[in-house]
């Protein structure tokens, strides 16, 4: 195979390796909005003590096709970074983001096989479980960032770099650890949303502000309001990342952004008012993910060592003559 044509080929594959983690995610969000996670008991990697259950629940099928999916995404993984570290010379940039790429992948697996053992899921209603959730969420965030960047950078586009980056590098790390933060408040009120349904719009009100609930329930009102506070903050700042670094890529990256993240709110809004259906929650989630997917793009492309800077004097480089 040519480079050419191998360097295409990694290139498809990288895009096909982060749609099909996006499927894994969403379908491990299926599996606690469904109260599926201890189909398997509390055994992993075994499967109620099985390696293939014989006779299985559709608790025990949805958790067990996780796994199975999951174990594909690890194999994608492995395939990724090895490719990426075999078809790309030493300093190119695609080969952090590919080795990063598996690290998040076992990272991910392990956070998974805690959930089970230490019977994090199903009705488990500690706050431990939250911050299991949140770790969860953090990794899985980290985990789609790498493959996204893998994508990006196996375009042939430019490294990026955060060194005297003026304005620009603060705006954008900013938005990053905002959608960090509402991320973690999210997989918090998604938790709270599936430990204690509300019957109504009215009865779910009331669990936030009822002093007597538990801490879960009044967490979930936070997410909404970071929501609103954390979207103008990072819709703001691609905006001005636009305008600081006026390139192509840069300007459709902030336009995508912000109206991503106009669907994640009224997706978010639709959600509480019908009650958080399962449905819903995976559409929310999957919004979620696409945010933060541009937004990393974004990042890459403004932070790109050739792009215009109209925040920070590039110092020249000396004349020959």
């Amino acid at each position: 195979m040519s480079a050419t044509k191998s360097s295409r080929a990694y290139r498809v594959f990288s895009w096909f390796t982060l749609a099909y983690t996006l499927a894994v995610v969403l379908w491990g969000a299926f599996v606690r909005a469904t109260g599926s996670g201890a189909g398997c008991g509390d055994h992993w990697p075994v499967c109620n003590g099985e390696v293939v259950p014989r006779a299985p629940n559709l608790q025990t099928l949805i958790e067990y096709t996780h796994r199975l999916t999951s174990g594909l995404a690890l194999v994608f993984a492995v395939v990724l970074c090895v490719w990426g570290l075999r078809a790309h010379a030493k300093g190119h940039p695609v080969r952090k983001p590919a080795v990063f790429s598996l690290v998040f992948m076992l990272t991910e697996a392990a956070v998974g096989a805690g959930l089970v053992l230490f019977k994090m899921v199903a009705g488990n209603e500690s706050i431990a479980r939250a911050f299991w959730m949140a770790a969860h969420l953090l990794n899985t965030f980290l985990l789609v960032g790498a493959i996204a960047l893998t994508a990006w950078w196996a375009e042939g586009r430019e490294r990026l770099s955060w060194r005297r980056q003026g304005l620009t590098g603060g705006l954008l790390l900013g938005s990053l650890a905002g959608l960090l933060v509402l991320g973690v408040s999210g997989a918090i009120a998604a938790l709270g949303d599936t430990l204690f349904p509300a019957t109504s719009l009215a009865h779910g009100l009331s669990q936030d502000v009822s002093p007597t609930a538990h801490l879960l329930l009044r967490l979930r009102v936070l997410h909404p309001v970071l929501a609103v506070l954390v979207g103008a903050g990072v819709v703001f700042s691609a905006a001005m990342v636009a305008r600081l670094r006026p390139s192509p890529a840069v300007r459709r990256g902030a336009l995508q952004l912000g109206v991503l993240y106009g669907l994640q709110l009224l997706a978010g809004t639709v959600n509480v008012v019908l009650l958080a259906p399962v449905w819903m929650q995976l559409v929310h989630l999957l919004l979620a993910d696409l945010v933060w997917i541009v937004l990393i793009r974004l990042c890459a492309a403004g932070l790109a060592l050739g792009v215009p800077r109209a925040d920070v004097k590039v110092r020249a480089e000396p004349s020959l003559t």
